[in-house]
């Protein structure tokens, strides 16, 4: 398995952050105490001398988990496989200890043979697992898709994407309202893979059908689908008011209106909703030129957009970002901000027995942030990738 540039080797002895505002599942625990144990949170340091960490004056937070992004740090999960190892290690640095690649429409060749790089990635715990957004999407709702490649859903395409994955595949986005929409979405139930609902021109109807197959994720809510209207809710309305399904929102200030982000979280709450980045290879780099699939984008001011159209193709984000956002640009509870990038993501991919929270028994994958929530270190599975910068 190849090392990604900056990975350094597991400590032999247990690690205790002390003072640190440590939030849990059950609330904040001002002055906590977090004991590391090999790749492991543990009650209690077993053996050796312990590294005793003093974090006082700051938060600890679980690891960031991504259940939707394209890449970052010059290079895409499109790419080769150093390219993936780029763009996690990238993402890894802002937080993000956990991360689902997202592909982007292509021929379907391709996005099989990506499938299958993706998943060996996978089987070696680098990525969480793999989402396909497209081709099964509408043309009216494309965004930074190319039109030329889409297609209707397919039950039978959708089935050659997952079988590529080798168990690997956690999501795919259709527009479910297209031919083959509803038993696709029964498809993707029936083999345990989330079916989302997104680049949709769906009516609220029709959103409320493909619920009820078993769709239970809105990929990031508001954007590329149509408006919330007041005779015509669409599917916005339809994905906001049903207790199955998490709602995507990207929190970076662009794709948002802060009055919509929090309308989902009034209507949602706290535990329905997931922060993503939707990244592109911009993120964590800058501004420039690039690639997402075949199209190209420009980056401008930190907004990427498609040099073709001028749709906006994805984000720079990065989750540390979106948190600081949530709580001094929305003002929203670290309890709940937590929820939304880590808990709730964890429960959805049914990895919330290893990742999501700072409790016994599960990885050592967390986050420290300083007074004013910016980033000052990053653990993965005890292992530190960006060292506490506590000067």
């Amino acid at each position: 398995m190849a090392t990604p540039p900056g990975a350094r080797q597991a400590t032999t002895h247990p690690q205790v952050l002390t003072g640190a505002t440590v939030v849990l599942p059950t609330g904040t625990v001002p002055d906590g105490r977090v004991t590391i144990d090999g790749t492991r949170i543990v009650p209690e340091a077993t053996q050796g001398t312990a590294r005793v960490i003093d974090v006082r004056n700051h938060w600890l937070v679980p690891g960031f988990v991504d259940l939707h992004n394209h890449g970052g740090g010059g290079a895409s999960f499109s790419g080769t496989a150093e390219d993936v190892q780029q763009a996690i290690h990238a993402h890894r640095r802002h937080g993000t200890t956990t991360l689902v690649a997202s592909t982007v429409t292509d021929d379907m060749d391709v996005l099989v043979r990506q499938a299958g790089l993706l998943s060996e990635l996978a089987e070696q715990g680098d990525l969480a697992g793999i989402h396909f957004e497209g081709p099964f999407i509408s043309p009216c709702r494309k965004g930074a898709h190319s039109e030329a490649l889409l297609r209707d859903p397919d039950p039978a395409e959708v089935r050659k994407l997952i079988d590529a994955a080798r168990g690997r595949a956690k999501m795919v986005t259709l527009a479910t309202e297209l031919p083959g929409g509803i038993d696709s979405v029964r498809l993707l139930a029936e083999h345990g893979v989330i079916a989302a609902v997104g680049h949709t021109d769906a009516t609220y109807e029709q959103t409320v059908e493909a619920i009820e197959a078993g769709a239970t994720v809105a990929t990031h809510l508001f954007n590329a689908m149509p408006p919330l209207g007041h005779r015509a809710p669409g599917p916005i309305a339809a994905l906001l008011e049903d207790e199955r399904v998490t709602v995507e929102l990207i929190n970076d200030g662009v794709h948002l209106h802060p009055a919509a982000l929090e309308l989902a979280f009034h209507r949602a709450g706290a535990g329905r909703v997931a922060f993503i980045t939707d990244a592109m290879d911009a993120a964590g780099i800058g501004d420039g030129r690039y690639m997402l699939g075949p199209l190209e984008v420009e980056v401008s001011e930190g907004v990427a957009r498609l040099v073709e159209g001028g749709s906006i193709a994805g984000s720079t984000l990065t989750l540390d970002r979106a948190f600081k956002r949530a709580v001094t640009v929305d003002r929203l509870p670290v309890q709940d901000v937590v929820a939304a990038l880590s808990a709730n993501p964890a429960r959805l991919l049914g990895m919330d027995d290893r990742v999501g929270s700072l409790e016994p028994g599960k990885d050592a994958d967390l986050v420290l942030l300083d007074e004013n929530y910016d980033l000052k270190g990053v653990m993965r599975q005890g292992v530190w990738v960006v060292e506490p910068q506590l000067a």
